[in-house]
């Protein structure tokens, strides 16, 4: 029961990490902050679901759970990087790289759900 609450943690704070993209669009200093706060608050819920996730996983997936969080979390620090300096060609491409890492997590999380 642990592991489906927090693959359904880890799927809602991916899309609403996602959506912060959104604000990339005539961004200004308000938007940066909103960014660069929810992308701090989104990346801890999901660094302690995924290790939560991977505590009681087996073997295989256990193996992959943490290959694709090491991916994320060193997405997430480039990201956080790129917004701090208010670069909005470099976190837009890491959006979509992190975007990529969620899609691979997702497809591993779909028996949980």
């Amino acid at each position: 029961m642990e592991s489906k609450g927090c693959a359904h943690r880890i799927r809602n704070c991916g899309s609403e990490l996602l959506a912060l993209e959104g604000f990339l669009t005539n961004v200004n200093e308000d938007r940066w902050k909103i960014i660069e706060n929810n992308t701090r608050l989104k990346s801890t819920f999901l660094y302690c679901d995924l290790n939560r996730l991977i505590s009681n996983e087996k073997d295989e997936r256990k193996e992959l759970l943490t290959n694709l969080t090491g991916r994320l979390s060193y997405l997430l620090e480039k990201l956080d990087r790129d917004v701090k300096t208010r670069s909005v060609p470099l976190t837009r491409i890491h959006f979509d790289d992190i975007a990529n890492v969620l899609r691979e997590i997702d497809a591993l999380l779909v028996p949980l759900l």
